[in-house]
């Protein structure tokens, strides 16, 4: 696949996977990729890549899989069950323009969606719904047409973020754990997996429901990796990916707007009301800190909190622990940024709490 997900054009790359949407990452795989690759291009020098015989390549072969993959969206739920909701899509001129009318055809759904054209240069606003700027084309489209869901897909479509009626965005933590009672009514006792950023409500809800709640990694190839390990049948990132079993483990923002829609359709309540008893604790939100070596700082920040006794773990970055707060920190894969992310009982708790955690940092840096 060619993409650059959320990302503007010129991070543009392939994403590479085996056969069953088996994930390539550094560590299974693509380090040698990259070498075979250096290796070639070692070769050509400055001259570039030789001229190829067009009779030695492999012939060409175009198929439309659009309609073949709105069904196995639609196998996710019992479309019987759906009642018509109106629903706004900002597809942000991503790939969501071309699959979600797809899926939603025939469908007891009055659809709008914004920004359908398909145009990498997203003139409307970046195709990253993690971003709360991004929302506000769609906040403001639910307001004006008293819609009872807005969806904010990002770039391939392969995340999503959830607007109520109220125009409220509902996090990833929230959506995650509403997915999964859906997951566990359907699969008494699985496996869900959960990355270590998501709120303490998600393996609540977990436990609460009668699964197994797996804490993971942040990433798609970690988690994909555990999927297959424990047979988990989803897993939920505070980022808005979300994994099925039945997806070949891999994750999907249109299969994920489907389950909660059906819930919607049975529950016949708003979504605000819906996700009140997932929305239990307050979070910070990712906060970014640049110092001049992130590994180094967070290794400082471990030794001051064993030192006090702090209870931490090293899954991910670093994550402390304080019953009533917790944090995590870890050092971002490409800038030269700590990435920090809090959750307490309330707002007035998080805000104090990460001015606590940003000093540590800037004492430690």
């Amino acid at each position: 696949m060619f993409t650059a997900s959320h990302n503007p054009a010129r991070y543009n790359g392939l994403k590479l996977c085996l056969a069953g949407a088996r994930p390539i990452g550094m560590e299974t795989g693509l380090a040698e990729i990259q070498a075979d690759a250096e290796a070639v291009l070692a070769a050509w020098g400055a001259d570039g890549p030789p001229d190829l015989d067009p009779g030695a390549l492999a012939p060409l072969e175009e198929q439309s899989l659009v309609e073949e993959y709105a069904d196995h969206v639609r196998s996710f739920v019992d479309t019987s069950a759906l009642k018509p909701l109106r629903v706004v899509a900002d597809t942000a001129n991503g790939m969501g323009g071309l699959v979600a009318p797809k899926v939603f055809e025939g469908l007891p759904f009055h659809l709008e969606v914004l920004f359908p054209e398909l145009d990498g240069n997203f003139p409307n606003h970046p195709a990253d719904p993690l971003n709360p700027a991004n929302l506000v084309d769609l906040q403001r489209r639910v307001l004006e047409t008293h819609a009872d869901v807005g969806l904010a897909f990002d770039g391939d479509a392969d995340r999503v973020f959830l607007v109520d009626e109220k125009a409220q965005p509902i996090s990833g933590s929230t959506t995650t754990a509403m997915v999964a009672s859906v997951m566990l009514e359907r699969f008494p006792g699985a496996t869900i997996l959960y990355n270590l950023i998501c709120s303490k409500a998600v393996p609540e809800t977990i436990r609460e429901e009668g699964g197994v709640a797996v804490r993971t990694r942040v990433g798609h190839s970690y988690i994909k990796g555990v999927m297959a390990e424990t047979g988990a049948v989803f897993g939920g990132e505070h980022s808005g990916h979300y994994y099925y079993r039945d997806n070949y483990r891999a994750d999907s923002g249109i299969i994920t707007a489907f389950v909660v829609l059906e819930l919607m359709s049975r529950a016949s309540v708003p979504l605000s009301e819906l996700a009140r008893p997932f929305q239990r604790y307050a979070d910070s939100g990712e906060i970014n800190t640049e110092v001049d070596d992130p590994a180094a700082t967070v290794e400082l920040v471990r030794a001051r909190l064993e030192a006090e006794g702090v209870a931490i773990d090293l899954l991910d970055g670093l994550t402390a622990d304080y019953g009533e707060w917790w944090f995590n920190l870890r050092p971002s894969n490409t800038e030269p940024l700590l990435r920090l992310n809090v959750e307490a009982a309330n707002e007035v708790a998080v805000q104090q709490r990460v001015k606590e955690v940003v000093a540590l940092i800037k004492e430690t840096a």
